[in-house]
């Protein structure tokens, strides 16, 4: 009597790891990635091609499309911006509530704005717009950030917390001299001031296209670049150097990439504190990894989703479109406090 032949062994499942350690992990990103492209394809065209009264493909279809273009560029860039940014910045300070806005940006942004208004009348918010005074603007942004990182960091501090902490200062004692120059405007100059305040996608300028893309294409690129040793400085200060990376002068790089994103980013729209922080959390949530490489490809798409979706349904929903930075502060802020509530700490 012979023996059944043995049934052959079932395959062993390869061990891996990395990001995405199982094929049921690879799916499920691949999946996420595609919808939110898909997503973010449709809020594009939507607001290219929604409400349109002329005929599709006319020449006048196309006229109206291309003048809706700019703030389209606009929603891609602050999305790219603010999504790089603030996941960078949470991995080099290695806490997930902070956002580059604790350094002071925004505050120095309102101090600028208001302090035209303040010395020049109203016809200083129209001198703050032009190309030029854009650079002066990113350029004093990242001056301020390299003096701030560069005393802190390289000397004899070299402390991130206590960076941090007179980030925070100088952000308060910036706001509340803001606050002070804006009581002593006219109701005129203050309504003038106020629509410059408020974070929007109308606010930004065509002309300052040529300038800010370059600027945050080589910044973001420079960050997507080294996703790597983002992954590595995301492991702290001591794995860092015991893995042959200088943790101090790779920190500063970073924000001071950072610092170049958010100044774009600002001068651009205006203030939109809680928007970054949206898209990070979100981000990671959707990704499923800390993994850099997956991470920003998802937070780059779930913010053109979130600001883009925000501003067609207010344009076209409730003709608001200058109410953008209200919802996404409101919603953002909303998201803030009911993550910093379940985590029960900072």
């Amino acid at each position: 009597m012979t023996s059944a032949p043995a049934a052959p062994a079932a395959p062993r499942p390869v061990r891996r790891s990395g990001a995405l350690p199982t094929a049921r992990a690879r799916r499920r990103y691949l999946v996420v990635l595609t919808a939110l492209a898909v997503l973010s394809v449709l809020v594009v065209l939507g607001n290219l091609a929604w409400d349109n009264p002329m005929p599709f493909g006319s020449a006048g279809f196309w006229r109206i499309a291309e003048l809706r273009a700019t703030n389209v560029v606009v929603v891609v860039l602050v999305a790219f911006c603010q999504a790089l940014a603030t996941v960078a910045f949470q991995t080099v300070t290695n806490n997930r509530i902070i956002t580059p806005s604790i350094m002071g940006f925004e505050s120095l942004y309102r101090v600028v704005q208001t302090g035209a208004v303040f010395f020049l009348g109203v016809a200083g918010a129209t001198l703050v717009q032009g190309v030029w005074q854009f650079v002066l603007q990113v350029v004093l942004m990242v001056g301020f950030a390299a003096l701030l990182y560069g005393w802190l960091l390289s000397g004899r501090y070299g402390n991130l917390q206590l960076m941090l902490l007179i980030g925070i200062v100088l952000g308060g004692g910036l706001g509340a001299l803001s606050t002070f120059m804006q009581r002593m405007l006219t109701p005129t100059e203050f309504d003038v001031l106020t629509a410059r305040l408020i974070g929007s996608v109308a606010n930004a300028d065509a002309s300052h296209l040529a300038v800010s893309v370059p600027l945050a294409a080589v910044a973001g690129g420079t960050l997507w670049a080294g996703s790597r040793r983002l992954n590595v400085l995301a492991l702290g200060r001591e794995a860092s150097l015991n893995l042959g990376v200088n943790h101090r002068r790779e920190t500063i790089a970073v924000l001071l990439l950072i610092s170049v994103l958010t100044a774009v980013s600002t001068s651009l729209t205006g203030p939109m504190t809680f928007f970054g922080f949206l898209v990070a959390m979100l981000a990671y949530q959707l990704a499923d990894t800390h993994d850099h490489r997956y991470v920003f490809p998802v937070a780059w798409l779930t913010g053109i989703v979130v600001l883009g979706g925000a501003y067609f349904v207010l344009k076209n929903v409730f003709y608001a479109a200058g109410s953008v930075g209200v919802i996404i502060e409101i919603v953002g802020g909303t998201f803030f406090l009911v993550h910093l509530l379940r985590k029960g700490r900072l």
